[in-house]
């Protein structure tokens, strides 16, 4: 076939990728760029979606046995409020093959037909640009809508998706919400990228108090952009576990986390106000230790886990020694 027959969407992706501006630089021109150079895709010539063996389905459903586990109740969630919409929700791996879903019954069989659907494969590799292959590639969160897609058989797809990141900050799956409406608006689509960026984040913040389910669990400053970041305490409050936004926040790597700090290292020195962030959520729990000893410095110290020693270290740092 001559670059004369290709469809319209074929003809889009050529021009944009032959084009030296700036308009093609875009994130979607890159990953159409990766989809056709690096994975050697063709935009009109693409085999149907690949599909794991039940075997193979069923070892990576174990793989993340505790991530589906976890993820139940969001995702119900996630579909009350997004269902309605004409949306199906995929929960899925690494790899990008989702391993649990939601969607509306009488949509169920026109969703799989077009792959969204579990043990299917949506990498970049095999499906070129999309929702969830492209996250995965990138890293954060966005809408791969429609003609943004490589492939012509998945333009009439809109997806939403956001990574999901483990305990140790490393991107684990993805959760997308997906549909075929052509219809809806961008406020519409604004909406659904928020609720699945919060749904994505508590699956995370799950996942992260099942890792350091035996620690204290601090919550850092709101980072602006994102979620604010998680530190897993120990009961002498050294650091001993941060989730990714914390180590983008603190600028922690596995290697600083490997030899436990104090959890103090990480206020000392910056600008703090008093209901602000991790001395906030340190303030409150001694404070709500003085309360439960009736302020008794060594019951509460008790309480927290700590030297009396400790105990009143805090006190004079919080400044809670004003307040007895």
């Amino acid at each position: 076939m001559g670059k004369s027959d290709r469809p319209h969407h074929a003809d889009l992706v050529y021009a944009t990728l032959n084009d030296g501006t700036s308009s093609a630089q875009s994130a979607v021109a890159a990953s159409w760029s990766r989809s056709m150079s690096h994975y050697g895709l063709d935009p009109d010539h693409a085999p149907p979606p690949l599909r794991l063996g039940d075997s193979e389905f069923k070892a990576a459903l174990s793989r993340m046995e505790l991530l589906v586990r976890l993820a139940q109740g969001t995702l119900d969630r996630l579909f009350q409020a997004v269902g309605d919409a004409g949306c199906c929700v995929l929960l899925t791996d690494d790899d990008g093959v989702p391993l649990d879903r939601r969607g509306v019954a009488g949509d169920d069989a026109d969703f799989e037909a077009l792959g969204l659907w579990t043990g299917m494969v949506w990498s970049e590799q095999s499906e070129g640009t999309n929702g969830v292959g492209t996250c995965i590639a990138e890293g954060r969160a966005l809408t791969i809508h429609r003609d943004q897609h490589f492939l012509t058989r998945n333009i009439g797809l809109s997806c939403t998706v956001a990574p999901i990141w483990d305990a140790n900050g490393r991107l684990m799956g993805t959760l997308d919400v997906s549909t075929c409406r052509s219809d809806l608006t961008p406020g519409i689509l604004k909406l659904v990228a928020a609720a699945t960026r919060d749904a994505a984040t508590r699956i995370e913040t799950q996942h992260f108090r099942e890792a350091f389910r035996h620690a204290r669990i601090l919550v850092g400053p709101d980072a602006g952009a994102g979620p604010a970041g998680l530190l897993a305490v120990d009961r002498e409050d050294l650091v001993i576990g941060a989730s990714r936004a914390a180590r983008l926040v603190y600028g922690l790597t596995d290697e600083h986390l490997r030899n436990p700090f104090p959890a103090s290292d990480l206020v000392d020195g910056e600008t703090v106000r008093p209901g602000d962030g991790l001395l906030a959520g340190e303030r409150a729990a001694v404070r709500q230790a003085l309360s439960r000893a009736k302020g008794n410095v060594s019951a509460a110290a008790r309480l927290l886990g700590v030297s009396r020693a400790t105990m009143h270290r805090k006190i004079a740092r919080l400044g809670l020694g004003r307040e007895s």
